[in-house]
């Protein structure tokens, strides 16, 4: 392979080796050079887009081979861009999902899918060198390419929760959207927008709704004891009877060490007198029924002793 003109070079360099044939062209390849590499030292990633060594490219070089492709408008969107955005929830299977303006055609190439949009995104930001749609833009497009809606709440839950974006600003862009997108994202919305911190915790605040017995619950309150000092926040509260409600699952825990640590600490509210009831998704899921009758049952037992000095002030989750 003959030397790279220095502004080929160059470019590669800032484009994680990728480069597109015009780029090529325009810094100093000939034509031939380019049919003579492409196949032997050069790998082509997308039509016109080549990565310039032979091996398999790398997760950044896929993303910047599809925005090369797509153009100097594009940006990552929808689950790629949750992705670099650092959703743990999204998951692209594989593919590259890019949007366009709304001049351009829609149109799937390779691991590459490009659709085009007319609606303007003034929060795009540029992350590790790509550019990528807002937080916000990106979880309710992500959130409308998912089939379930388990999967869509858990994008918008996870992106509220760990202050990534606002209730209000994903709500901006589902009423942007068409009413047959938006109306499969709004629901996944008002579930983020009640405050709960996981999928597997809206799970059991539907099901204690549906309960004749309990009053609403108030979800992740700040719980201060007598002597003004904070407690650890309970999942679910419910005030009257001084009750914590703890969905424990070892899925939304870092590492197994958190999850013994989280459960431990129910101690701290058992030990301020709080009535403290466990649950599982796994429970919740197989035998609902019982779960919401054990839920019932601690409920009915903590009215009976006197209420301990803990005060609750609802969390806000806009």
């Amino acid at each position: 392979m003959k030397e790279l003109p220095d502004a080929l070079r160059a470019l590669a360099a800032a484009q994680f080796n990728v480069v597109t044939r015009q780029q090529s062209l325009q810094r100093g390849l000939s034509k031939d050079a380019i049919r003579w590499n492409a196949g032997r030292h050069w790998r082509v990633i997308l039509p016109n887009t080549y990565l310039l060594a032979p091996g398999h490219p790398s997760e950044q070089q896929r993303r910047m081979g599809a925005l090369l492709y797509a153009g100097p408008s594009s940006a990552l969107a929808g689950m790629t861009a949750a992705a670099v955005h650092g959703l743990m929830n999204a998951n692209p299977r594989g593919r590259v999902d890019v949007v366009v303006p709304g001049s351009q055609a829609s149109r799937q190439r390779g691991y590459a899918t490009i659709r085009r949009s007319l609606l303007e995104d003034a929060g795009q930001v540029v992350r590790g060198g790509l550019r990528v749609s807002s937080l916000a833009r990106a979880c309710v497009d992500a959130a409308v390419d998912e089939r379930s809606l388990r999967n869509r709440t858990a994008l918008l839950v996870e992106a509220v929760q760990r202050n990534m974006t606002t209730v209000d600003d994903l709500a901006e862009w589902c009423y942007r959207l068409r009413s047959r997108d938006a109306a499969k994202v709004l629901p996944a919305l008002d579930t983020a927008a009640l405050g709960v911190w996981s999928v597997p915790e809206a799970d059991v605040l539907d099901l204690m709704g549906s309960s004749a017995l309990l009053p609403e619950p108030m979800t992740n309150p700040t719980l201060v004891d007598e002597a003004g000092r904070r407690l650890i926040t309970p999942d679910l509260w419910l005030d009257d009877a001084a009750m914590a409600v703890m969905v424990h699952s070892k899925q939304y825990h870092a590492d197994g060490e958190e999850f013994v640590v989280t459960v431990d600490r129910d101690g701290e509210l058992v030990a301020a007198g709080v009535a403290v009831l466990a649950v599982t998704p796994t429970g919740v899921r197989r035998d609902p029924a019982t779960v919401l009758a054990r839920i019932e049952a601690t409920y009915a037992a903590a009215l009976q002793r006197p209420r301990p000095a803990v005060r609750a002030e609802p969390a806000d989750a806009a």
